[in-house]
């Protein structure tokens, strides 16, 4: 089944009392409330089998990774203040972040403020000089997801809508959970899934995966309890008399199996994913006990049950036009305790091996500070030059790919630009980046750019996978 889960989710809400009293009420019969809302389920399941089928990916003899867990640094870090301190280059580029530690991999050092970090530099690879020269928050978040450059009459699917395109129901995937999820909100730079259509969209949790119970829209719901569900559930079935009335309907059969499937969601051990409680309490204290941190967790959790894309929307603090080192000073050590213990998690549960970690924004910051009022030692945007990070899934740990200069301002050797990482990750995914795309007037599109594109590139990353 590969309906939109958002819409499935929403159809089969739990409804409030006020909701149940009310659906016999004056407007319409319950009879035809009930045919209304099953007629529309069954549309979209049998929309299902009228849509285009995925166009089949020729695997890659690199093909080690199964999902992927994007950490989408929403707003752009420092690469300076990160992944790529510049201690010699002066307080007017480092500022008081002018410490940079050693790791455990000779010769890599990163920023103070991520000691746990360094500690796991042996599963990572630091890539130092990603570059697409756009300074804007839309159009970098798109090109660092897309490989595309923004313009013409196309908006191109995301890294995460292709893979549930090639790695979804259509290929395999027989998970109730949505094989491309984000935690918890959506990026809301671009329409994730281009010209695929809503059928690729993520599924956006929402709620908190730090509060006491993660509320996941559409599959738990606030202050109702299972049981609750499970009785409100057995009312409607007995006030339903309609299937009684229409036997062996197969508009209805799809229905009621759609029914089915949203339930098994909601109430069955599908659901059980989003449910932390059933992790020890010094597990979730060692990822932090926050949105981030728990986010983490939640992520080892779904790619553990099979989910082939999940996305860490980080959002907050991360565009730092004002006060960036005192931003830092808070958040980097919330980053640093989350994404170190991913990764140590992930290698404890087998899963590191078949389970790639992004960690990347759309750019990064100017590498000289504006100490000046009102910027206060603050950072501005920059896309000539900035880091991303990514291990497991077949990607070599333990090596920086690329250089910045002297002072993080420009590429000084081997420019990776957003097609050749994406590139590269379909390769590990078992994805052949130079697969077609299904496009809704039957154009040739790829995957990633091709050479008839013209984009700039610098080549897979060979050095790592």
């Amino acid at each position: 089944m590969n309906t939109s889960y958002d819409s499935i989710s929403r159809l089969f809400k739990p409804l409030t009392d006020r909701q149940i009293a009310r659906m016999s009420g004056t407007a319409i019969s319950r009879r035809e409330a009930v045919q209304r809302t099953l007629l529309g389920a069954a549309g979209l399941v049998l929309g299902h089998h009228l849509s285009l089928r995925a166009l089949a990916a020729t695997p890659s003899s690199k093909a080690k990774a199964k999902s992927v867990i994007q950490i989408w640094m929403w707003g752009g870090p420092s690469h300076l203040d990160t992944w790529d301190p510049k201690p010699e280059a002066g307080n007017d580029y480092c500022g008081p972040l002018n410490k940079p530690i050693a790791t455990n991999v000779d010769g890599i050092r990163i920023c103070e403020l991520m000691p746990l970090l360094a500690k796991q530099a042996d599963k990572y690879a630091i890539i130092r000089s990603m570059t697409h020269g756009s300074n804007g928050h839309e159009t970098a978040s798109y090109m660092v997801q897309t490989a595309r450059a923004q313009g013409g009459r196309d908006v191109f699917p995301s890294v995460g809508a292709v893979v549930s395109l090639f790695k979804g129901a259509q290929a395999g995937y027989k998970g109730l959970l949505p094989p491309y999820i984000v935690l918890t909100e959506p990026q809301g730079r671009f329409s994730e899934a281009g010209f695929l259509g809503p059928r690729y969209k993520p599924f956006a949790t929402g709620g908190d995966p730090g509060q006491s119970r993660f509320a996941v829209e559409g599959v738990v719901a606030p202050g109702i309890s299972d049981q609750r569900q499970r009785d409100r559930r057995e009312l409607l079935h007995q006030l339903d008399t309609l299937e009684h009335a229409m036997p062996g309907d197969t508009q209805l059969t799809a229905a009621e199996q759609c029914e089915k499937q949203a339930y098994d969601l909601i109430l069955g051990d599908a659901g059980k994913v989003f449910d932390l409680s059933q992790e020890k309490d010094e597990l979730r204290e060692r990822y932090g006990r926050n949105t981030f941190g728990q986010s983490c967790l939640v992520a080892r959790r779904l790619v553990e049950r099979g989910v082939p894309y999940v996305t860490i929307n980080y959002k907050g603090g991360w565009d730092t036009h004002k006060q960036n080192f005192q931003v830092m000073r808070r958040r980097l050590p919330e980053m640093d305790k989350g994404m170190a213990t991913l990764l140590q998690d992930l290698a404890q549960h087998g899963l590191l091996d078949s389970t790639i970690v992004w960690w990347s924004g759309e750019f990064g910051r100017t590498p000289k500070i504006q100490w000046e009022a009102p910027w206060s030692g603050g950072r501005g945007h920059h896309g000539g030059v900035f880091s991303a990070v990514v291990a497991g899934g077949g990607f070599k740990g333990g090596q920086v790919i690329g250089a910045s200069d002297a002072k993080g301002d420009a590429v000084k050797e081997r420019p990776v630009y957003p097609g050749d990482l994406i590139g590269s990750m379909y390769e590990l995914l078992g994805i052949d980046p130079e697969a077609k795309l299904p496009h809704p007037q039957g154009l040739v599109v790829s995957a990633t750019p091709s050479a008839a594109d013209k984009a700039p590139t610098g080549g897979r990353l060979k050095e790592i996978i």
